[in-house]
């Protein structure tokens, strides 16, 4: 203590503990590497404050918009698995090689984008193209949705995965069929086109609009 002059164990009962003084906390590099129009949310705290995060759309990206190359450390085996994210390799002087990323360090703002469900919620899609993995968006993105990717069919081949993936719901009790009223189909006004949900002439109508 530079009061009394004593070399204490511990604090000195006299003056009392120091004033702990922390360093600023400097974001990760994959954080840093976030694009402006881009945003992180937590979307669940897990135990020991764990976070669950979700990479959004902070305004409209249009279809086609790549990102990359996906950042990561070239490993025979992972380090770090996340049901919630895909995993990824690539073809590298005649070997296959995961792109693993133990912490946030190690890679870039790409490690944060959760893997698509289905077809419906897929914002991205995956490739492999010259030993670097890429996203490409698949259709517009309006803002405050999430960015979700799944593999395009010949890299989901090389992964040895299904071209689109459904998650199966195990905590979900399936119900017997229930006979189902017709239902009116959603018409397109372009083509005459038929749809049985409005989600999917949406999808359709973007065509229309990528050819004018």
């Amino acid at each position: 203590c530079e009061d009394c002059g004593k070399s204490l164990i511990g604090e000195c009962k006299l003056h009392g503990p120091l004033i702990r003084a922390k360093d600023r906390v400097i974001p990760s590099r994959a954080r840093l590497t976030l694009p402006h129009y881009l945003t992180l949310r937590v979307l669940e705290l897990q135990a020991g404050n764990q976070q669950i995060l979700g990479v959004f759309a902070k305004k409209v990206i249009q279809k086609r918009t790549q990102f990359g190359p996906y950042v990561g450390q070239l490993s025979t085996k992972l380090t770090r698995y996340d049901e919630s994210r895909l995993v990824l390799q690539v073809l590298k002087d005649g070997g296959k090689y995961f792109l693993d990323t133990p912490n946030e360090d190690c890679g870039n703002w790409m490690m944060f984008v959760r893997l698509a469900r289905n077809q419906e919620e897929q914002t991205l899609v995956a490739y492999q193209h010259c030993g670097e993995v890429y996203f490409t968006t698949v259709k517009p993105i309006e803002p405050h949705t999430e960015l979700k990717v799944w593999y395009a069919a010949d890299y989901a081949k090389f992964m040895e995965a299904s071209a689109v993936f459904i998650k199966e719901e195990s905590d979900v009790c399936p119900l017997p069929p229930v006979a189902k009223e017709p239902v009116d189909p959603w018409i397109c006004s372009s083509c005459r086109s038929t749809f049985t949900t409005f989600a999917l002439l949406e999808s359709h109508q973007c065509i229309h609009k990528d050819r004018v």
